[in-house]
């Protein structure tokens, strides 16, 4: 009985590896049913058989490495699977209308592929008819399924493994710098009074600085106090 070669480990979209060892990797080409659950079995190009162990609520990516126990590297392939492709319709709508498409999909929790001009959703008639009722455009085609994980979604927020190394903040706070007022300049037309400069001392004449008395402890009222109190 071959025993499974696990697999713990994943590396977004193989960064940090040098392209020359991707590209040797095996391989491994998972539907999108298979790509969103944190564990399961699957075989690489290589024939081997992997158990694939990884924390609770990751998302595989096509173009994510996986790193099994040995050490080896295996590339991961979105398959190829039977997806609506939707598009505004050129003769009787507007790009907007692809806007509006997201937006009632979203409504309805449709894990939905984002692009700038179609949008991506697994087979469902019920949808398309209401899509269609829309004037949109809906076509059944076979592509890689990558939707959105959503913006607080494991592996980064969008469906590219696209990072950023600094946080936004309501308000763009983290981002807020403090505006420096702007030197005043005392020209002949400033109408502001000017302290005469302090005098030089003559030169080898010292000048005698004033001491600030210490503060004075504070009275204590006691049963020998002569004060009215």
């Amino acid at each position: 009985m071959t025993s499974l070669l696990h697999c713990s480990k994943l590396m977004p979209q193989g960064r940090g590896l040098a392209r020359v060892l991707v590209q040797r990797a095996s391989s491994i080409t998972l539907d999108w049913d298979t790509r969103q659950k944190s564990r399961f079995d699957a075989t690489d190009s290589a024939g081997r058989q992997l158990g694939v162990f990884l924390p609770r609520g990751t998302v595989v990516r096509g173009g994510d490495v996986l790193v099994a126990e040995d050490g080896s590297l295996v590339r991961v392939q979105a398959a190829p699977q039977a997806v609506l492709r939707i598009t505004a319709c050129a003769e009787h709508g507007s790009p907007f209308d692809l806007t509006r498409a997201a937006y009632h999909l979203g409504n309805r929790h449709v894990p939905i592929e984002l692009k700038p001009d179609h949008l991506k959703i697994e087979p469902d008639h019920v949808l398309a008819d209401m899509l269609r009722a829309m004037h949109m455009t809906v076509v059944q085609v076979s592509e890689p399924f990558e939707p959105e994980n959503g913006a607080y979604g494991d592996h980064g927020a969008s469906a590219h493994g696209h990072g950023h190394g600094h946080s936004h903040e309501q308000g763009h706070a983290g981002h807020a710098h403090a505006a420096q007022a702007e030197p005043h300049v005392h020209g002949p037309d400033c109408q502001h009074e000017h302290p005469a400069p302090a005098a030089k001392p003559p030169a080898g004449k010292r000048i005698a600085i004033p001491v600030r008395a210490a503060p004075a402890a504070p009275h204590v009222h006691g049963p020998g106090c002569g004060h009215e109190h």
